[in-house]
């Protein structure tokens, strides 16, 4: 046997092990690529376990570097990982669990790769460890474009609401190795993930991830500056279909996602379930003379279906944009596959509001609506906000993420009125506007400062929108450009919006009840 073969094989028998909080996790030597919320909250678990850990990062923020010293972690800090730190070579680390903001090419997956290591995700360390609190919850996986934490939110209340321990995690914010060592322990956890992270899961041996149900929301170029493809990014979303053991939930909408559903590896027994907007077939979720309906959780779906609620309810509620109306759709197609009852369905959307800077109203004044959509990040989701309405100044632009945005402005130029162009990479949207409205008035945002960007895009839109417009921020890019996050952007919309138009946020005016 050559040299070194059998420590390798060794390695990797012990790390195919390793699938349960009880194994033993001691003196396992691991690098950690990252020290984002999720790289502190991998270092935290496997110190916990008895790991020996090194985080590797190219700045760390100065609250987690104290914390990672308490719990016992190295920290290896350098703003230069173009090469492998001589440090991290020493440590000569068994395994690499990297967080989602390290592109696959990077140099130091590159090293790892030649070195023969094994790369995991948080993910694959969270499923390896879900039994830390006696039995195992079931995973309800949710991916897409746009649309993840609005459904994972809803499907989470909805199981809530009928009883079951659930929480939300996973992008949506709570890591999901947060929620798995939760003491009072979970029935199911609504895992939120990204494309990111869908990319470093069924990878190994003793890791492969089999959730309760699935769904993918919509598939939309997105993020290809990190896949490196469309493709990439399709295939890193389709992962969230493998080994489905109930329901493979797909938009009716999207063939995209009912090729994933219909190619899937799934466990016998797995079924499809469609939703959409048009009338449901037999198994589907959708809509009927403004019903919401399942016909796929009862015993006679082929002659009957199950009311949830109305889209005259869902109005009522803010909740009625078509796009919100799928998400709703898919959530409760999730929370009945583990039993929710319909009536519980019906009186959770009768509460449930969206979160801030999704489609919100920031303000009518003059017969004018002030739309807060930070949120719609990439074209798919400023498509659906668009949708929305019907005569519009639209306030766009930001980081595009390598996305073409050609088709979305033709396939929207005729509801527009006038257009406002922020961030700095606005040569693509100048270009389609020139294209395929060269009529429309457009204006430029030429303020860089952070502070000075919405009010002077505010001012603009005000000196154009009449009674019966809408001034929309559906940005269909990412903020970085300019701002912190999509949070802060819309933050500074909203307080644009009432400076110029005087009053408080709390007026009757000022209402920041979800759009309908």
């Amino acid at each position: 046997m050559p040299a070194g073969e059998q420590p390798a094989r060794d390695l990797a028998g012990r790390l195919g092990s390793l699938t349960s909080w009880h194994a033993d996790w001691s003196g396992l030597r691991v690098a950690v690529l990252g020290l984002g919320v999720t790289g502190f909250s991998v270092a935290d678990t496997l110190t916990e376990l008895g790991s020996r850990v090194m985080v590797v990062t190219s700045s760390a923020d100065d609250e987690r570097a104290m914390l990672l010293k308490v719990i016992g972690a190295d920290l290896l800090e350098q703003a230069d990982l173009s090469t492998p730190p001589a440090q991290l070579v020493e440590f000569d680390p068994e395994l690499i669990v990297v967080s989602p903001g390290f592109h696959p090419d990077h140099a130091l997956l590159a090293w790892a790769e030649d070195r023969g290591l094994a790369v995991w995700g948080d993910v694959e360390l969270a499923w390896r460890l879900r039994d830390k609190v006696g039995d195992p919850a079931d995973w309800i996986m949710v991916t897409g474009t746009n649309g993840k934490t609005t459904t994972v939110q809803l499907a989470a209340t909805m199981l809530a609401a009928s009883g079951l321990r659930a929480a939300p995690c996973g992008n949506i914010g709570v890591p999901v190795l947060d929620a798995i060592r939760d003491p009072q322990g979970f029935d199911v956890l609504v895992v939120e993930l990204s494309s990111y992270q869908l990319h470093w899961v069924n990878r190994n041996p003793g890791g492969e991830l089999s959730p309760f149900a699935s769904v993918c929301l919509n598939v939309a170029d997105d993020h290809i500056d990190w896949h490196g493809s469309v493709e990439a990014y399709s295939a890193a979303k389709a992962k969230v279909y493998q080994n489905t053991r109930v329901a493979c939930v797909y938009n009716r909408a999207d063939a995209v996602t009912e090729a994933m559903v219909r190619d899937a590896d799934v466990i016998e027994g797995a079924r499809a379930i469609g939703f959409g907007l048009d009338i449901p077939g037999p198994s589907d979720f959708g809509v009927v003379d403004g019903i919401l309906c399942d016909r796929a959780f009862l015993d006679d779906r082929h002659r009957s279906a199950i009311e949830l609620t109305t889209i005259d309810e869902l109005n009522e509620a803010g909740l009625a944009a078509p796009h919100i109306v799928a998400n709703i759709l898919a959530a409760s197609a999730l929370a009945r596959s583990r039993g929710v009852d319909a009536t519980v369905i019906h009186d959770v959307l009768t509460t449930f509001r969206l979160d801030a800077h999704r489609i919100e109203l920031v303000r009518v004044e003059d017969g004018i609506r002030w739309i807060d959509d930070s949120k719609a990040t990439n074209p798919h989701a400023a498509d659906a906000s668009l949708r929305a309405f019907e005569s519009v100044i639209w306030v766009a632009g930001g980081l595009l993420k390598g996305v073409d945005i050609d088709e979305l402005v033709a396939r929207h130029a005729g509801r527009l009125r006038a257009a406002i162009l922020i961030g700095l990479d606005r040569d693509a949207l100048r270009v389609a506007f020139a294209r395929h409205a060269p009529e429309l008035p457009v204006y430029e945002v030429e303020a860089n400062e952070t502070k000075e960007v919405m009010p002077t895009a505010v001012k603009l839109a005000g000196a154009v929108a009449q009674a019966g417009d809408t001034v929309l921020l559906a940005p269909a890019a990412a903020s970085w450009d300019q701002f912190r996050d999509y949070g802060e952007r819309g933050r500074l919309f909203a307080a644009a919006v009432h400076e110029f138009l005087g009053g408080e946020a709390g007026d009757e005016s000022a209402s920041r009840r979800p759009a309908d």
